[in-house]
């Protein structure tokens, strides 16, 4: 194992602390800013968008420079937009600290997975990948609960000064572990503005945006559906997002070995179970047993799509990935701000904390029929690298 990779995976757990404890710990920050749960959720919702905005126009003026130096860059960013958020005395200086750090978010998975994937093999670039998105994934399974918990404990803040400190650690460990590499340079940046005429590309985003924005929805008002319906105590929140995070650990490990088999299979699997894990759960969200379960098998389809997504979209790039790959990124957090906020709509509409599951199903089902009609194996298609079909990655 490269030790390249796990340093990105630091800054990857980093980044998943900053954008999933906060779902854990909405009750407490709605009641300490004196606001609603759907603003609240905003705080989710807002960074999302700020991700979406700002990863492409980010992934491209940082281009000409060394991936290595512009990593660190994104780290001290997101070192200095939790440090904020740490202190914020209103909800509106919260809000400006989630979208500092979230400057950060799209370029450096965008940066990020094109360096991981140069660091190995051809037939291992989804694989490690995956390894990066791994400490995302780990963020939920340890860094989730333990900063619910301690906010719970000992305030909210603790977590934001929590996640500063590993900031500070991904930072020394990108500095220390990663090699250099160069930069792509004008003429690159020219052939990856290119790649986004291949349509496949433009259907990689929309398969991100609405399939991992539905189990997103799903997840941003969980403790509300954790507490509210099944009739768990809020102490027992940390321990279920376990159950959750262990979901998406291996759903992201076993996602990125099949990936590099079938990026198409992978997709097509996972995000049918996610749609048929979504309804069950919606159905006996008032049972414990089963809400534990869903849980499990919701964060495990859930991210076993992401090494896909990612490398679906990288594929279809051809030679110019970079771009593309922030692109996605992007994707990913405008479906989370889709989901969050559609999820808050049903919310508000009356429709009960069990609704954002409902939404997450129907947006997830439709990406499932993306996937099917815009198949580019169903009919000859261009791709960026001008071959008349797509060949899977692991071939490519």
């Amino acid at each position: 194992m490269k030790p390249g990779l796990l340093a990105l995976a630091v800054g990857g757990f980093g980044i998943g602390l900053t954008e999933f404890v906060i779902a854990g710990l909405l009750p407490e920050v709605a009641a300490d800013f004196a606001v609603s749960e759907a603003t609240a959720g905003w705080l989710i919702s807002g960074y999302a968008l700020a991700v979406a905005v700002g990863a492409i126009p980010l992934t491209a003026g940082l281009g000409r420079l060394p991936r290595k130096q512009v990593l660190l860059g994104l780290m001290v960013l997101f070192v200095a937009g939790n440090l904020l958020s740490a202190v914020a005395p209103t909800y509106e200086a919260m809000m400006v600290g989630r979208v500092v750090a979230a400057l950060c978010h799209g370029a450096f998975f965008g940066i990020g997975s094109v360096a991981a994937a140069d660091m190995v093999e051809p037939d291992k670039k989804a694989g490690a990948i995956a390894l990066m998105f791994g400490g995302l994934t780990l963020a939920n399974v340890l860094g989730v609960p333990a900063g619910t918990f301690v906010g719970q404990e000992w305030g909210w803040r603790a977590a934001f000064w929590a996640i500063t400190v590993v900031g500070v650690l991904a930072l020394v460990a990108i500095a220390a572990l990663v090699p250099a590499q160069r930069a792509s340079g004008a003429a690159d940046l020219r052939a990856e503005v290119r790649a986004f005429a291949e349509p496949q590309v433009w259907v990689s985003l929309l398969l991100t945006v609405i399939g991992y924005g539905g189990m997103f929805g799903a997840f941003t008002y969980i403790a509300f559906t954790l507490t509210g319906v099944t009739g768990f105590a809020p102490s027992s929140v940390p321990w279920l997002l376990i159950l959750f995070g262990i979901g998406l650990v291996a759903g992201n490990l076993l996602g990125g070995r099949a990936a590099n088999r079938s990026v198409r299979g992978t997709l097509l699997v996972a995000l049918s179970a996610l749609v048929v894990v979504m309804v069950v759960f919606a159905l006996t969200a008032t049972s414990k047993p089963m809400t534990v379960v869903s849980l499990l098998l919701m964060g495990g389809f859930g991210f076993a799509t992401v090494p896909a997504l990612q490398m679906r979209v990288m594929t279809h790039a051809g030679s110019a990935p970079t771009l593309a790959s922030g692109a996605n990124i992007a994707a990913f957090n405008l479906g989370n701000a889709l989901g969050a906020w559609l999820g808050g709509v049903t919310i508000t509409a009356g429709l009960g904390y069990v609704s954002p599951i409902w939404a997450g199903a129907g947006l997830t089902a439709l990406a499932v029929v993306l996937l099917v009609t815009a198949d580019p194996r169903r009919r000859g298609v261009t791709t960026a690298q001008g071959a008349h079909r797509v060949p899977e990655p692991a071939a490519a």
